[in-house]
């Protein structure tokens, strides 16, 4: 490949995960608006389904975000009802999200979303698996 084809827009692998992602996202929006939420909502509860009661450092770090860029989201997430926000009893400054019982039982209905999406992709559960831990593999690499 010349010094030409290396910037073509369609050779960047930056470009093809970058538009892959938006695409992602844009085939969850349909299915998580039937639920009342949007994408970065419906990863928040996942993290709380695996495991309740984070700290939103926690639950930033997993997803790889600011605490900060999160609050609004949370807050929202409040006001619908979905998770409640607890100060730490020994240490006021923590912060722990916790699940309500409407947060919680949204859970099976994601079950429904997650079927739709993988339909979505195309192809079997061996090949998608393979797709993501190459994925998670290069983030990590990248992020040394």
């Amino acid at each position: 490949m010349n010094a030409d084809q290396r910037l073509l827009l369609d050779n960047q692998l930056c470009f093809a995960l970058y538009s892959a992602s938006l695409a992602m996202t844009q085939l969850y929006k349909p299915h998580l608006e039937k639920l009342g939420l949007t994408y970065p909502q419906y990863t928040i509860l996942l993290i709380l389904w695996e495991q309740d009661a984070r700290s939103l450092k926690d639950i930033a770090n997993q997803l790889g975000q600011k605490s900060g860029s999160l609050t609004p989201v949370i807050k929202r997430m409040e006001a619908d009802g979905l998770v409640q926000r607890k100060r730490g009893v020994e240490n006021d400054r923590t912060l722990s999200i916790e699940l309500t019982s409407k947060g919680e039982a949204l859970k099976q209905q994601a079950l429904m979303v997650n079927q739709c999406v993988f339909e979505a992709c195309g192809t079997d559960v061996a090949e998608l698996t393979e797709l993501k831990n190459k994925l998670v593999s290069l983030k990590n690499q990248i992020s040394k």
